[in-house]
């Protein structure tokens, strides 16, 4: 019977190999990404002098909303493979960001929920700027969908301290 549990807890921990390719997938969704944020690069630079003040703010705000998209998914892939899938062997690389292998699953979704509400509060920054093409209530939504993060993600943060505080008590 020992032999079948450890049979059964080597498949289970190395299974862990099975989440690889969906990092290796956010890395082409990052290149996606990358591409879109070259496009939105060349469209303000090649237009910049036909482009109202407005239309600038706007495409500058697309551009400042891909990188913090990126950022996440670095972020994710990175910090989700350490967690769930191996180690990354860089420790001594001078250009390792100091969050590697510090980021566990709390620290993560907060990062997460954070980023979440930047995009947003720049989503609804561009609704605001050019307001003219959208409506009152598609307005409203954004900024009730934006409210919802940012309650979502004091209560996370409000989670996490409870549970770090009970844990600190229990030791």
């Amino acid at each position: 019977m020992k032999a079948l549990e450890l049979f059964i807890e080597s498949v289970l921990f190395r299974s862990r190999w099975l989440l690889a390719p969906f990092f290796l997938g956010l890395i082409v969704a990052t290149l996606a990404l990358l591409a879109k944020f070259f496009k939105e690069l060349y469209i303000l630079v090649a237009e910049l002098f036909t482009l109202s003040s407005s239309e600038v703010i706007i495409s500058i705000l697309t551009l400042v909303d891909t990188t913090l998209i990126a950022s996440l998914l670095f972020i994710i892939i990175l910090s989700g493979y350490e967690s769930f899938v191996s180690k990354i062997e860089f420790n001594n690389h001078e250009d390792r960001p100091d969050w590697m292998g510090k980021v566990g699953f709390s620290e993560l979704k907060l990062k997460l929920i954070g980023a979440i509400v930047a995009i947003s509060a720049i989503e609804l920054l561009k609704s605001f700027i050019g307001g003219e093409s959208e409506s009152t209530e598609i307005i409203g939504w954004k900024i009730a969908i934006h409210m919802t993060f940012v309650v979502s993600g004091v209560l996370f943060a409000l989670t996490d301290y409870i549970s770090a505080k009970k844990n600190q008590t229990s030791k």
